[in-house]
């Protein structure tokens, strides 16, 4: 058996292993070859070494169709564990050598889009030999990715209060009702919550983060939701109301140039807009990478820095 680990070892390669790796993730040696910058008979010849330094098969095709095999999985996950060792080595060198670099790995709901690019400016230039891997989902699947533990944070609105996580706001996302210039509310000073929701009601898709705060505030009012469409984005959803297909509540951050231009207009309704805090969130008992604690130790120094940023973005608009 020790000859036989140390052949193994001998005939290993950590490059063969990333290139597994991309391919088990993108399901196809192509789509592996485009991310990795190799051609296809590259990644072919590195995953033909690595089943011959394993004595297995680690994929198999049916027809064209690539499937896992079981040694395969078990490679898989071992090679989550061992990358994610090499990384906190290298991010525990770099701080003890008094620096702060490595990887962050961010998860945002779809709709901190407006945010998290500022966010991270402002970090990197304290930090700048950090790199971030940033990825936009949708509130479910950010749920999921902190489920499966795929991400050092996310960053969310609504946080699931049946989970143990840990949570730390950073800023307010204020969700505002709008309509276009043309429609015949655009002349009145204010109207009521029911007479704007009798309007062509656009609404984000089911999962969304900013439907689910509309749905709790049409549920404690007592107001009846029917959407007239669902719309898979914030910036679809602008352009809906833009061409004149209805009315929507959107966050306010993601239509400051229109409300400045005067191409959407914002209505007075009583108890609008409809307010959540931006956070950070992570599993409770996760442990946390040098370079997670000081973005997060940044962030929450810097709290009012980060809302007068914001506030001067908003002032600017100019409505």
């Amino acid at each position: 058996m020790p000859d036989s680990f140390q052949q193994l070892i001998k005939r290993l390669s950590l490059r063969q292993l990333e290139v597994f790796h991309a391919v088990y993730q993108e399901k196809g040696f192509v789509k592996a070859a485009d991310k990795l910058g190799l051609t296809q008979p590259a990644v072919s010849s590195q995953v033909r070494q690595l089943e011959e330094a394993l004595g297995q098969k680690v994929f198999e095709y049916i027809g064209r169709q690539l499937y896992y095999t079981p040694v395969g999985n078990l490679l898989a996950e071992s090679i989550e564990v061992m990358f994610e060792q090499l990384r906190k080595l290298k991010n525990d060198i770099h701080t003890l050598e008094g620096k702060v670099s490595g990887d962050l790995k961010i998860s945002a709901v779809n709709t901190a889009q407006y945010v998290v690019p500022y966010l991270v400016k402002f970090f990197l230039e304290k930090y700048p030999q950090v790199r971030i891997s940033l990825d936009f989902v949708n509130q479910a699947r950010a749920i999921e990715r902190l489920s499966e533990n795929k991400d050092d944070l996310v960053i969310m609105g609504i946080v699931p209060s049946n989970r143990p996580l840990s949570t730390i706001p950073f800023l307010d996302n204020e969700l505002i009702p709008v309509i276009d210039p043309a429609h015949p509310f655009a002349q009145k000073t204010s109207i009521s919550a029911e007479q704007f929701f009798e309007q062509p009601l656009l609404i984000r898709e089911r999962g969304s983060g900013s439907r689910q705060a509309l749905e709790q505030y049409a549920h404690k009012n007592r107001i009846a939701l029917l959407p007239l469409m669902e719309v898979g984005s914030n910036e679809a959803l602008k352009h809906a109301v833009l061409s004149g297909l209805g009315v929507a509540v959107l966050p306010k951050l993601s239509i400051l140039s229109e409300l400045s231009l005067g191409s959407l207009k914002s209505l007075s309704i009583d108890g609008f807009p409809i307010k959540r805090s931006w956070c950070l969130v992570y599993p409770s008992a996760k442990s946390l990478s040098p370079v997670t604690r000081h973005f997060i130790e940044y962030v929450q120094s810097n709290l009012s820095f980060l809302a007068d940023s914001f506030d001067k973005k908003i002032a600017q608009a100019h409505f």
